[in-house]
């Protein structure tokens, strides 16, 4: 019985760890594209200007 307990706690446990990283990854190119959007007003104001 305690196996049967052990083995179900890890499934459960991997099943989050696999769902997490594809909430991770999504977030990632949620902010990814925001800081891509944020660059382009920042070089069409100028104030990204070099010199």
């Amino acid at each position: 019985m305690k196996r049967l307990f052990a083995l179900m706690l890890i499934a459960m446990f991997s099943v989050g760890t696999l769902s997490a990283c594809n909430t991770v990854k999504g977030a990632g190119k949620d902010v990814q594209k925001v800081g891509e959007k944020v660059e382009g007003a920042a070089d069409d104001t100028g104030a990204t200007d070099p010199r």
